[in-house]
């Protein structure tokens, strides 16, 4: 395979770093070719002894979609609870989904027995299984913001109630639930949650260390994130 040009090196950089969580979409279709690719991308994910453990449940119906809207919607309303003001107030601000909005949802899930009982390089790392499909969502992510279409990852949902509402095997773990469609706004300049001053993004060197871990070094001061916010 032949070496990429520096043009197609430096595009697959600007799709990484031009990434975003989108929440709000426009009210138009996927073609089906988009969507096939992206799906394709995901497959074509690394994955500890080329297990491949994911599957994709594509989700197009509003009424499922409402389904799982529900599920969101009561799992939203708990996490708040979760918090004091004033970020109680600023969390009930924050828009967290878009599954009814995004023509297209696609619940990505682990088979931790696909290739099972023995599979290479998940000996003593068990969860290999979950990192390699989370490489399949960023895969899938990644293409997908290089043809303009927006995705969203909703974590904050019942996993054991999406299972039921898509007919997913017990055996088989929801790890991922993406709203796909055409932003609404356009790709921000910054990550919403760092605009919306939830969190700002770290320095990258503090999160590097040299041979070993300093126990003395620490990335986070009084609970707040350190450095300053950043356009990517």
């Amino acid at each position: 395979m032949v070496a990429f040009t520096e043009a197609e090196r430096d595009a697959v950089y600007k799709t990484i770093y031009a990434r975003r969580d989108i929440r709000r979409f426009r009210d138009e279709p996927i073609p089906d070719e988009i969507l096939e690719r992206l799906i394709r991308a995901a497959h074509h994910a690394p994955s500890v002894g080329f297990s491949q453990p994911w599957d994709l449940v594509v989700v197009g119906d509003d009424g499922t979609k409402a389904d799982i809207a529900e599920i969101a919607e009561r799992a939203i309303a708990a996490a708040r609870e979760g918090y004091e003001e004033p970020q109680k107030s600023e969390f009930a601000a924050l828009k967290l989904e878009g599954i009814r909005e995004s023509p297209i949802n696609v619940c990505v899930t682990c088979d931790p027995t696909r290739g099972a009982p023995h599979v290479l390089g998940r000996s003593s790392m068990t969860q290999t299984d979950v990192y390699s499909t989370c490489l399949a969502v960023q895969n899938l992510w990644l293409a997908a913001r290089a043809e303009g279409v927006g995705v969203g990852w909703v974590s904050v949902l019942y996993p054991y109630e999406v299972r039921e509402a898509l007919g997913i095997p017990p055996h088989v773990e929801p790890v991922a639930y993406l709203c796909l469609g055409y932003p609404e706004d356009g790709f921000p300049e910054e990550p919403v949650l760092q605009r919306e001053g939830w969190r700002d993004r770290l320095e990258v060197e503090p999160l590097v260390h040299e041979e070993r871990w300093d126990a003395d070094e620490s990335t986070e001061t009084d609970g707040e994130a350190v450095g300053s916010p950043d356009s990517s």
